[in-house]
């Protein structure tokens, strides 16, 4: 079962749940926020204790086009499409970066992940597809700036989990690395 978990889940997971290193010595090493590291370990703990939540579809296509339908939905501002994509129980993790853990958020159900994706129902948004940790992800833009990376765990043809990374220092970093220059 630790062999379908993320290095970064792993790690936060038995650092915290066998060691009981606390997470705010764990967020360094995963590189996110306490808050972000437990949620990594509240994840892997649900997986590893046989939670209802079904193993992730590994087909990338499919991940891709459920992604897809999300964010051309919320292009549109279609609320009740955006909602018929994403699982009820559905969990948006956003995670800003160790200097503003306050800003840091969970949002939890349909309803609540739609309110905030709908930030990109506005001509200057863009999505840019690409792999996170082998999962259909974006990187998400405004203005032509970068401020997001987003990673999708699709079951059943429903998003049940995204994980938005927007802390200025990474994404810098991963627009560098994944953008053409220019």
């Amino acid at each position: 079962m630790l062999d379908t978990l993320s290095p970064d889940e792993r790690l936060a997971f038995v650092l915290h749940d066998v060691f009981a290193v606390p997470f705010e010595e764990i967020a360094p090493m995963v590189g996110r926020t306490p808050a972000a590291a437990r949620q990594l370990a509240s994840r892997a703990r649900r997986r590893v204790n046989g939670s209802n939540m079904s193993a992730p579809d590994p087909d990338l296509a499919r991940q891709r086009g459920v992604a897809d339908a999300f964010f051309l939905a919320a292009r549109r501002g279609d609320f009740d499409a955006l909602v018929s994509v994403l699982d009820p129980e559905a969990i948006l993790c956003g995670d800003v970066g160790a200097r503003r853990p306050a800003v840091t958020a969970v949002f939890r159900g349909a309803e609540n992940v739609t309110r905030q994706a709908l930030m990109f129902a506005r001509p200057d948004a863009s999505l840019h597809p690409v792999l996170v940790n082998g999962a259909a992800g974006v990187m998400a833009m405004v203005a032509g700036r970068p401020i997001a990376v987003m990673e999708f765990t699709v079951v059943g043809d429903k998003i049940v989990e995204i994980d938005a990374i927007a802390d200025p220092e990474r994404i810098r970093k991963i627009a560098a690395a994944i953008l053409p220059a220019g």
